[in-house]
């Protein structure tokens, strides 16, 4: 009886062991889960900076584009491999 008592200690202190030395320990979950948070964080961050980049370049494409059209139309402006032909109704 004696025997299994100290066999059962035993096991009790290899599992406790584990439990705060171990490759999964407690101290490293926690870390881990730190971690975690921070890249998450960087990643929600990079996530807005993405959208401002991509709101910013659509802008600036819609806005040539505006130009573009107003030059030839209002100012019967080409591009230098274009021919200009109008057709009156």
């Amino acid at each position: 009886m004696k025997f299994i008592s100290i066999l059962l200690a035993v096991f009790l202190l290899v599992i406790q062991a584990q439990l705060w030395l171990g490759k999964g320990s407690l101290p490293r979950s926690a870390q881990l889960r730190e971690e975690l948070a921070k890249a998450q964080a960087a990643n929600e961050q990079a996530r807005v900076r993405n959208a401002q980049i991509e709101a910013e370049l659509r802008d600036l494409r819609e806005g040539l584009e505006m130009v573009e059209e107003k030059a030839r139309n209002e100012l019967g402006m080409i591009k230098p491999d274009e021919i200009y032909v109008q057709v009156h109704h």
